[in-house]
């Protein structure tokens, strides 16, 4: 469950007087004819709101939904799962927080969170030294650097530069994320990212990386399926 508090808002919007009854609390897990909370007062507020808090309750609900499955698969490593910036506009902060119901963790809420160097900016620069070298003279004490790399050759010129808190290792299969891990021995948080599936993120997980960024479970997760019975008293 992930949202609630967006449902309660919804109705007191329309009437204060209605009462939200919470039965579950976000972040609990749901079976199917769950009860989720008991909404009481007037019928015409109560069911004007009705659609807004189902679509925060429904959505959010399935991106903790989704989030939750890839953490189960991988809760027997010390990897922890990363939601993106693949967010709905204007639902980013929510989506994040769903994320977290799921017991996912989340990656930059901006671009001036952190300075995250990708392939377009290493090619702009020039080369990947000049990309960090330029970072490095614009970030600040507290700023992390993060950079992508997509084979051990890239990574190796990372390392040996020694500017970047995090690398990003994209797209890699397991026995390169794992030969990654080894060449990086602690000095950097390392993440994994590209394609990972519920198939897949289980072997990514084992081979020591310390996060796992998934797009989908944000731009991708299914709508749970929520709705609200009226019972007339």
């Amino acid at each position: 469950l992930a949202g609630l508090p967006l449902a309660q808002a919804a109705f007191a919007a329309l009437d204060p007087d209605i009462r939200v009854v919470a039965e579950k609390a976000d972040g609990d897990a749901l079976r199917p004819g769950d009860v989720i909370a008991r909404i009481e007062g007037p019928a015409r507020p109560a069911l004007s709101a009705e659609r807004t808090a189902l679509n925060f309750l429904g959505h959010l609900s399935g991106v903790a939904t989704a989030t939750a499955a890839f953490a189960d698969r991988i809760a027997h490593t010390r990897a922890k799962i990363c939601c993106t910036r693949k967010t709905t506009p204007g639902l980013r902060v929510f989506e994040k927080y769903a994320v977290r119901c799921g017991g996912g963790a989340n990656h930059r809420f901006g671009l001036d969170d952190a300075i995250l160097i990708k392939d377009n900016h290493i090619a702009v620069a020039g080369s990947i030294a000049a990309a960090l070298d330029g970072a490095k003279a614009y970030a600040g004490h507290l700023v992390k650097i993060e950079i992508e790399v997509d084979t051990l050759d890239q990574l190796d010129q990372v390392l040996a530069h020694g500017a970047a808190d995090v690398v990003l290792l994209d797209n890699m299969g397991p026995d390169a994320l794992r030969e990654a891990v080894a060449r990086v021995a602690g000095r950097l948080v390392t993440e994994a990212s590209g394609n990972v599936s519920l198939e897949t993120v289980r072997a990514i997980a084992e081979t020591g990386v310390d996060l796992i960024s998934v797009g989908r479970i944000t731009h991708s997760a299914p709508t749970l399926d929520l709705g609200l019975d009226v019972a007339l008293g």
